[in-house]
């Protein structure tokens, strides 16, 4: 017996304590050059390692002196895989006393939120259906096929033309859904699997840029609505969002555009230009910059196919013209839906909320139906989806009720509404932020 307590006694001497942190050191580093992290109490260091993050450095430097542990429940499939990763990274513990919410951070409705997922698990709503994304992804080639057959079977005409852009715009726009929901890994068990059918939907299909896609739309999810972290509300001074950047603006006479007009102009510059000018212009650059050959290859194959099919029938100057007009028509499809879940909901600084509070002050729903779930890509139901990222879209509906119960239950507003509606909230939303610009301007 004393053998064995020698033995015990020498295996304790040789595991070092762990280092305790409070998170007033934790929040120092939060720099771009020194970032710490926090996830299940446990503390790492990522500042070099966070250049190799396949999300991308930016989404997971958010969360530098924050607790991310929703956040990496959220994005992550394979958490035993990605935590092979993390070891190396570990240098410490919150000390005991500490508690495991940064800044005052809601510790009962983080406990709520994760005991709802638990029951999402629980239920299977993490598993997909198969079936339904092939069939979603057979209606897509279906239109492109039937896009070539009309023009095949009944020429280059005015008439044929404009419905084989409308046809092409709609191809484009649910191609844009499924990508979306390869790109967050809900369709596959393995993420390997999902990342090789987004590069051939995002990149075949679509011409764009999955690793593009990726560092951009992460962010997003990761700070939704906020500003300098979420890409989405970085208006490069077109317009002016919520209610603290219009004020900021008018404070310090800031006048790039009339923004008091802004709800009027973004008829013009907002739904028509951002895929045809924006986003072409940026994902080719940034494929281009980045180095990103495969990508690259991907979105060549794209163009060469669309070439190879539309040369024939308009010409090589007629078919840019062609590409060009189907994805102004794309654009204004996924603006609107894209938009009317969150442009109408608070969009400010960094408030440091906990996951829960943090998605609903961001998103909206929109009433279901068969029209709106196929229109928006399951979008509709944004609360669920931003809390739940990886969950394949046509269980979101399932999961919907549980959230409602415990919004009710902590005073959160949850908010769902008519698409018609949702969609003029834009337009109120544009109108009021100017309307504070002006005011802020004009003030003395």
């Amino acid at each position: 017996m004393g053998k064995g307590g020698n033995q015990d006694e020498g295996a304790t001497e040789l595991e070092a304590p762990m280092p305790t942190f409070r998170w007033e050191e934790i929040q120092k580093h939060n720099l771009r050059t020194d970032k710490w992290l926090v996830i299940d109490r446990k503390v790492y260091n990522i500042t070099k390692w966070s250049s190799r993050h396949p999300g991308g450095q930016r989404v997971i430097g958010h969360y530098a002196g924050e607790d991310a542990t929703d956040a990496f429940l959220a994005f992550h499939r394979n958490l035993d895989f990605v935590r092979k990763f993390m070891k190396p990274l570990l240098i410490g513990e919150l000390a005991p006393e500490e508690p495991s919410q940064d800044r005052g951070k809601n510790s009962q409705i983080t406990e709520d939120f994760r005991a709802l997922r638990k029951t999402a698990e629980d239920m299977n709503l993490f598993k997909s259906n198969q079936l339904f994304f092939l069939l979603h992804l057979a209606h897509i080639i279906a239109m492109e096929s039937i896009a070539w057959f009309i023009l095949f079977y009944f020429g280059n005409g005015w008439i044929p033309t404009i419905i084989t852009a409308f046809v092409l715009a709609t191809s484009q726009a649910q191609a844009g859904w499924l990508q979306h929901d390869y790109g967050h890994l809900s369709v596959y068990k393995k993420s390997m699997w999902n990342h090789i059918v987004h590069k051939f939907i995002i990149g075949h299909l679509k011409g764009a840029s999955a690793n593009w896609w990726n560092h951009r739309h992460f962010q997003h999810h990761a700070k939704p609505n906020i500003f300098h972290k979420d890409p989405d509300v970085n208006m490069l001074h077109v317009f002016v969002l919520g209610e603290w950047q219009p004020i900021e603006y008018g404070k310090k006479k800031l006048k790039y555009l009339p923004y008091n007009h802004q709800h009027e102009y973004f008829f013009l510059i907002g739904p028509p230009l951002l895929i045809p000018l924006y986003f072409q212009y940026q994902i080719i650059m940034t494929m281009i910059v980045r180095k990103d050959w495969v990508d690259l290859a991907w979105a060549i194959s794209y163009y060469t196919r669309f070439f190879i099919t539309y040369i024939p029938f308009y010409g090589v100057l007629g078919s840019i013209l062609f590409l060009n007009f189907i994805r102004f028509l794309e654009s204004h499809w996924f603006v609107w839906v894209t938009q009317m879940n969150h442009i109408v909901m608070e969009i400010d600084r960094e408030p440091y909320r906990d996951w829960f509070s943090s998605q609903l002050a961001a998103t909206c729903n929109v009433e279901q139906s068969f029209f709106n779930d196929w229109f928006s890509g399951h979008l509709n139901f944004q609360i669920e989806h931003h809390l739940f990222p990886t969950m394949p879209r046509h269980n979101l509906h399932k999961i919907a009720p549980l959230v409602r119960s415990l919004c009710a239950k902590h005073g959160i507003e949850y908010q769902e509404k008519p698409l018609l509606q949702a969609l003029q909230d834009i337009i109120g939303s544009l109108r009021k932020s100017g309307q504070l610009w002006l005011d802020a301007y004009l003030h003395k």
